[in-house]
Order: structure tokens, then C-alpha cells, then sequence
């Protein structure tokens, strides 16, 4: 049993990532039907916390159905760490997230996200200083280092679990690299086989079929895998490795009218939580993940990223499911 804190997860845990302008309640809540047993907030900034920016505060809602919930703060200042890690602890989250990765420009330029991996003594503090400032447990993501000179992940590691995480998520690339190349995760078992670290370690990047998951599970020793990007547009991924990784089989895949529901439930969540304007608008960058592979979608998708209101988008999903019934393809 996989455990953070009191925080039990099961023997392999899937958790979703904390995705900027995508791991947003509507699409946490299709992931966790579909499978996934812990998920995080999008990233929070500490001083537009402590400001009260409204799109800030905004990120702080979550709901009982969604847990375990972790809410992921960012920052580069020790005392706006602390101070927005009480803020952010009214929300009652089951733990707090550091995001020591993020390789964003405007992020790393103020010392915060992956840009804390050129220094190693003040990512101890700030994490010391959230660590200090909650009862709840406190949790770190990172990379493997600021780039090839760099890769101190096993130090990282060590030094973060002594001023007290209870857990750490390894995405196995270096900032400089970006989201580009292969993920390493060589490095993240060496963390994980250290026999001073204690806490779980949980792997990420490029998990994006149950045989990978399998494989990396396997090879690399990792006690559960945080999926991003491939769960975007397809939530089924984290019930289909379960699946896979329990019996060797696959399920089957979602067919057309299942992905046109849960399309559809992801809408109409976007448009109530974010109202109609920033709902609408900001599914738009779904639904090419929602029926990627579809055969003549095109027409289909110029249709939905141009409709301006609900009631056509979902005029428009009436017609899809017609289209593919008709033709014999569900």
C-alpha cells in the first residue's frame, strides 16, 4: 500500500498532473471517473495568492468527490511560500504540492518552478518553510536538474526528504530540455533504490500506453506514475493501464458515442464552472484530443472550435454521433 502521509492510494497509484490551464476541476472530474487515484490542482502562484488575484483564488476550488486532492503552489520567495501555504490550507486539500518544475520562462525567471534548480540550497528552504507552515503533508515535483551538467535529483531528493516531504514526482527531463526528447528515468529509479529515501517516488514523462506503464513499473521500481499529456482528451488511459497492468489484457477502446459523452460532460462542467464565455472557449483546445484518429473529423472540429454557444456545440455532438452511427463507426 502506497501511502503519503495517512493518505492511502492503493498498490500502484495513477495520478494526474497538475497541468496549467488543463487540470482544471471539468477535466479532473472525467479523470477521476476514469480511473485516476490522486490528482492535483493546476500550479498556483504564492504571491497572486497573497495579492487575492481572482484567477489565483479560482484554482483553489475543489470538491469532496475529487479526493485525494493535492493543491500545487509555486514560488521563490520564502515567506509568501509559507504565507500562501496557510492560505491555501483553508481550502482543505488532503496535501500541498511544490512545483519545483515547471521550465515556463516567466516562471523561472523569478527563481520559481525548475528555475529553483540552479540552487539547491534555497529549494531546502522553501520547502522547509511550507513544511513548517501546515499540518497537511507536503509533496514536491520536480526534474532531473537544470540540464545535462546538472542532474542532482538523488541530492534533491535526500535533502528534501530531511526538512520533511512525504512524497516526491520525478518528471525524467532537465529544464533545458523542455518537454522535447525522451524522458530518463534511469535517474528516477536511482532515486527510488537510494536506500536513504524512505518516502514514495512516483515517475513521469512519456507514459502514455498501458504496455509502457508496465515496462517502466517494472524496470524502473517506482512506487505509482503521474500521467499529463496523454491523459488530455483521453481520460480512459488511467482505467485501461489499471486494467492492463492487473490482468495482461486490454479493454476496449472508447468508441465515438463514448468519447461524444464524456466530450460533452467535460463541456457542460467548463461552462458552469467557468461561465459560458471561458468555458466555451477554453474546451476548444479538447476536442481534437477527444476524437484524435476519428477519419474525417475535420469538418466536424472546425465546426466545434468556432461555435459560440453551448446549445450548438452540443447540436453539433448530435450530429457527430449521427454521422458515425449512420456510416456504421461508434
Amino acid at each position: 500500500m502506497v501511502k503519503i502521509g495517512q493518505i492511502e492510494l492503493g498498490e500502484f497509484p495513477l495520478l494526474l498532473a497538475p497541468m496549467e490551464d488543463v487540470s482544471d476541476p471539468p477535466f479532473r472530474a472525467v479523470c477521476k471517473v476514469n480511473g485516476a487515484d490522486m490528482m492535483y490542482t493546476e500550479f498556483i502562484s504564492s504571491e497572486g495568492l497573497i495579492r487575492d488575484a481572482m484567477k489565483s483564488k479560482q484554482k483553489l476550488d475543489i470538491f469532496d468527490y475529487e479526493r485525494p486532492i493535492g493543491i500545487q503552489i509555486f514560488g521563490g520567495d520564502e515567506e509568501a511560500m509559507a504565507l500562501a501555504t496557510q492560505i491555501v490550507a483553508v481550502a482543505q486539500p488532503d496535501l500541498i504540492d511544490i512545483n519545483f518544475g515547471c521550465p515556463v520562462k516567466k516562471v523561472v525567471c523569478k527563481g520559481a518552478g525548475a528555475g529553483i534548480l540552479r540552487d539547491l540550497p534555497k529549494m531546502v528552504k522553501l520547502t522547509d518553510a511550507v513544511v513548517k507552515a501546515t499540518k497537511l503533508p507536503v509533496t514536491v515535483k520536480t526534474r532531473l536538474g537544470w540540464d545535462d551538467d546538472t542532474k542532482n535529483v538523488e541530492e534533491v531528493a535526500e535533502r528534501l526528504q530531511d526538512v520533511g516531504i512525504q512524497a516526491l514526482t520525478i518528471h525524467g527531463r532537465t529544464r533545458a530540455q523542455l518537454y522535447k526528447g525522451e524522458a530518463d528515468w534511469t535517474l528516477i529509479a536511482a532515486v527510488k533504490n537510494n536506500p536513504r529515501i524512505k518516502i514514495p517516488i512516483f515517475g513521469n514523462g512519456d507514459i502514455d500506453t498501458p504496455e509502457k506503464a508496465l515496462e517502466y513499473k517494472n524496470k524502473y521500481g517506482v512506487d505509482g506514475i503521474m500521467i499529463g499529456r496523454a491523459a488530455i482528451g483521453y481520460p480512459w488511459i488511467f482505467n485501461e493501464i489499471k486494467h492492463f497492468l492487473k490482468t495482461g489484457n486490454h479493454l476496449p477502446a472508447p468508441t465515438i458515442l463514448q468519447r461524444i459523452e464524456v466530450c460533452k460532460t467535460h463541456l457542460e462542467k467548463s461552462v458552469e464552472w467557468k461561465g459560458p464565455r471561458a468555458g466555451i472557449y477554453e474546451m476548444r483546445r479538447h476536442y481534437s484530443q477527444y476524437f484524435k484518429g476519428i477519419d474525417h473529423f475535420k469538418e466536424f472540429r472546425t465546426r466545434l472550435v468556432t461555435a459560440d454557444h453551448l446549445e450548438e456545440i452540443q447540436f453539433i455532438l448530435q450530429d457527430v454521433a449521427k454521422h458515425y452511427t449512420a456510416i456504421g463507426t461508434i
